[in-house]
């Protein structure tokens, strides 16, 4: 690549990092901000499952706009809505915290600020995408694509890894308390200076006409599968359904592992504060290393041991289960800090190795005219287990603490029976 171009790269990249580290930062404390709001725990989940439906349903609209407005101005929305939920987001909270607000008129502006992140927040993505293929060759494009989509990767073990640092007291003695609205504060700070600086340096539209695809939501251990690069690379001519007899098992995969993953993600925060008995936030350094550990396992995996081991989909998706299954199992029983990491570590091998498989999977059950349907399918199917995932799972932790987790390990478990069978080759 040009000098050029390098630094459009990194200018994109950093686009793509920023709003995935952001939002797991958020994440990752918004059990402590619960309780601390005395909000209930199903009420948190709601939030962040808000956030993720809204852009389940405006990421394909943004990535279809782009085509007529502009993939610079996409980016800018993108990350301007970024900037102005994430400040929306800290506004509100420190609002609550220091008593201007009360806990009812906080949790509601948060959820406002929250909505806008979903809504506006993916707008970027799939421009993004569209601007890197138009200024790569074909021989480069699926690289560079692949390598941008690892920056969703790299935010969710950033955010919950800085966020515990970025809780802070008071801006001067005596003054308002900051507190746990910190990590909310500086992203949007972030966001502020990275729109600052696209506007001075991102390329104006090279005229060359590519297009982007929209892209999952951004959560904790939730890195790209591939399939936004597959859809941002070919051009689909037949259309296949969800549950195409072809790609059937292979989207229940799907649906199964990521809903599991989404039930003992978001539950797990507060698995660590009741389980360890801790105020929210002395839980927040614990929690942040709980999913750090559990991002970094899942990464260790797509980045590591899949392209040394050279699995096929079928494999994928039975070790996924498999591990999976009896991670959720371990972090059900566990009982300290160490035990509820190695199982959450555990849960997070196991979804590394399912995602790419049952995105795999799915890919080449279809021929060449079906790889962008299928690849929209396939970011749909992820975006959509983020959606009623986290309501299920803290739901079904309000009733018992481990049941998330023993519900998840019972499916992940029914899920190995199936792709045993299912998932067979046919003679």
């Amino acid at each position: 690549m040009t000098r050029s171009i390098d630094r459009d790269f990194a200018l994109m990249f950093t686009v793509m990092l920023v709003i995935a580290a952001g939002n797991t930062a958020l994440q990752s404390v918004l059990p402590a901000l619960g309780r601390s709001l005395h909000a209930a725990d199903s009420a948190v989940a709601a939030v962040f499952s808000v956030s993720a439906l809204l852009w389940m349903l405006a990421a394909p609209f943004w990535a279809n706009r782009s085509e007529r407005t502009g993939r610079r101005a996409m980016v800018l929305l993108g990350v301007g809505g970024f900037t102005v939920s994430l400040g929306i987001c800290g506004l509100c909270l420190a609002l609550g915290i220091n008593g201007v607000l009360g806990p009812v008129a906080t949790f509601a502006a948060f959820v406002i600020g929250r909505m806008l992140y979903g809504a506006f927040g993916s707008a970027a993505p799939p421009a993004v995408q569209a601007i890197v293929a138009a200024r790569t060759g074909p021989e480069q494009r699926t690289r560079a694509l692949t390598l941008l989509a690892s920056a969703f990767g790299l935010g969710t073990i950033l955010g919950p890894a800085i966020a515990p640092y970025l809780v802070m007291g008071h801006l001067w003695p005596g003054g308002p308390l900051i507190g746990l609205s910190g990590p909310a504060f500086a992203a949007s700070a972030v966001g502020l200076v990275l729109l600052i600086v696209l506007l001075r340096l991102m390329p104006a539209e090279s005229g060359v006409v590519e297009h982007g695809a929209a892209t999952s939501y951004p959560t904790i251990g939730g890195q790209a599968t591939g399939a936004s690069v597959a859809a941002a690379t070919h051009d689909h001519v037949e259309h296949v359904r969800t549950f195409d007899p072809r790609v059937r098992a292979w989207m229940i995969a799907g649906l199964v592992t990521g809903h599991a993953q989404a039930m003992t993600g978001q539950a797990i925060g507060f698995l660590i504060i009741d389980r360890l008995g801790l105020a929210p936030t002395a839980a927040l350094e614990p929690t942040g290393l709980v999913l750090m550990i559990g991002a970094g396992a899942s990464l260790l995996v797509q980045w590591g041991l899949i392209p040394l081991l050279d699995l096929r989909p079928r494999a994928l998706i039975l070790a996924g289960a498999g591990l999976g299954a009896i991670g959720c199992a371990a972090t059900a029983m566990a009982g300290s800090l160490y035990g509820i990491a190695l199982g959450y570590a555990t849960i997070a091998l196991g979804m590394g190795f399912a995602r790419p498989g049952f995105t795999a999977g799915a890919s080449l059950a279809v021929g060449p005219q079906a790889q962008g349907s299928v690849a929209g399918r396939v970011t749909s199917v992820n975006g959509a287990t983020f959606v009623l995932g986290p309501s299920i799972g803290v739901g079904l932790y309000e009733v018992w603490g481990p049941l998330p987790y023993l519900a998840a390990a019972g499916a992940l478990a029914l899920l190995l029976g199936y792709a045993w069978h299912a998932t067979r080759p046919r003679r």
